[in-house]
């Protein structure tokens, strides 16, 4: 005697046929990231796009298909569009710190366009200075310029601790530790 067990999974009506996989996304300064759009079938053949600003239906197109599964290319950015997984993929690189924004995943249809908001964020940079025990008791400082001559504070710190615009010096033993961030 067989058993069977059917499963029906419902279709649910009215959900939105457009997701991103993760509605948030960090990457380093100078590195990458990635965003993955998943949709329905029957979205195939239609333009995928990859833009930033607040409101998706003003913000500026960076990045958009021809409708077929070819990569496209802008500026540090790309998109590929896998038409039988139902996913497209965005890839940003190079980041800089104002990359950090809201953008979109979107579709081109006639009326309104779909689109999906996705928060990108910048991850903060640490480094690391050693020192010899011989100067425990200097000050500790944080320069914008390789000519010390010329050089433009950013931070120093007599203490253990201190933060000023988007960086923070936290003082060790022997060692100090910058923490940058962007905007």
């Amino acid at each position: 005697m067989w058993l069977f067990l059917v499963l029906f999974l419902p279709i649910v009506q009215g959900s939105y046929p457009l997701m991103a996989v993760s509605n948030a996304v960090s990457g380093p300064v100078r590195g990458s990231l990635t965003v993955q759009c998943r949709y329905e079938p029957g979205w195939e053949t239609y333009k995928k796009w990859w833009c930033q600003g607040a409101n998706w239906e003003n913000c500026r197109i960076l990045v958009k298909t021809n409708g077929s599964g070819e990569k496209a290319k802008g500026n540090q950015v790309s998109i590929q569009d896998n038409q039988k997984m139902h996913m497209f993929t965005v890839t940003m690189e190079e980041l800089r710190w104002n990359d950090a924004d809201t953008y979109w995943c979107g579709i081109e249809k006639s009326g309104t366009d779909l689109g999906v908001k996705v928060k990108v964020t910048i991850d903060p940079v640490t480094m690391q200075c050693h020192y010899g025990p011989e100067w425990e008791t200097y000050v500790r400082s944080w320069c914008q310029d390789a000519d010390l001559s010329s050089c433009n504070i950013v931070v120093q710190t007599t203490g253990s601790e201190l933060k000023k615009n988007h960086v923070s010096i936290n003082q060790k033993k022997c060692t100090f530790s910058m923490l940058i961030w962007g905007k």
